[in-house]
């Protein structure tokens, strides 16, 4: 272990324990198996993941006091909310694909045929899924920043704010994809038809909450859920023109509703 007055990385004078200029540790260790081994490998995973479990438990807990402490400037504990989501996005479509390739095994379905239209529109969702979910951050982040004027902040906040309550989103949909698993165990397929009834209901009920208590402080009670149901509102709306339009591209705009 060796101390300086030098920074080994900058150059720059120090007196503390890590660098002004650059940041990095004034006491330097030489790089030893051990060292190697406990410090920078075994270290550097823990840090990691802690600051992920961090995350993801303040996401799940509490999304907008969350985003608050985070816009405020308590954010050494947080990993990036937004490489989460697209961690947890990942993570879905193969669990999805998991279960379809178990599900043709071991319950033998088969695709359905489809149309044309439909096919087009099926690919076109796989193959840009994660830019379609990742998408509605945007309209979570316009949605409040329109809503919520009294709280004064910007739309690169409500950003913050939107990425952390739809964190807590993707690790709903990612615990109810967990559970479909147990489609495989005989006897036990009503939990899944459960599942399927109450994700989106826990969904809505999620972001109802979360919003209504980060804007808690900025209106009354009644202001504050008559706002919050409001944005839930705009958000299904938006939901609901954004699939007709998908459905109107790739049916040449030919489509009517029956």
């Amino acid at each position: 272990m060796s101390q300086s007055s030098l920074c080994l990385n900058c150059n720059r004078v120090v007196s503390e324990k890590f660098c002004p200029n650059c940041g990095q540790k004034t006491d330097t260790h030489r790089i030893t198996f051990k060292h190697f081994i406990f410090h920078d490998i075994l270290h550097g995973i823990w840090h990691f993941e802690k600051g992920i479990l961090f995350s993801l438990k303040e996401a799940i807990r509490r999304p907008g006091k969350a985003a608050l402490d985070y816009i405020s400037g308590k954010r050494i504990r947080y990993y990036n909310v937004f490489y989460l989501i697209l961690l947890m996005i990942g993570l879905n479509i193969f669990m999805n694909n998991f279960h379809d390739k178990l599900s043709h095994i071991y319950l033998n379905t088969t695709e359905s045929a489809a149309n044309e239209v439909g096919k087009s529109l099926g690919d076109f969702l796989t193959d840009y899924s994660k830019l379609i979910i990742f998408s509605f951050v945007p309209l979570f982040a316009v949605n409040s920043f329109l809503i919520y004027k009294r709280k004064k902040l910007n739309i690169s906040e409500h950003f913050i704010i939107a990425g952390m309550v739809f964190l807590g989103v993707m690790i709903i949909v990612t615990a109810s994809t967990l559970i479909f698993f147990i489609d495989f165990i005989e006897h036990m397929d009503f939990v899944s038809e459960f599942i399927n009834l109450m994700t989106p209901v826990s969904i809505l009920l999620f972001i109802l909450i979360s919003y209504y208590k980060t804007f808690r402080n900025c209106y009354s009670r009644t202001q504050t859920l008559f706002k919050s149901i409001f944005f839930l509102f705009l958000l299904l709306v938006e939901l609901i023109l954004l699939l007709l339009f998908l459905v109107g591209y790739f049916t040449d705009w030919t489509f009517h509703l029956k």
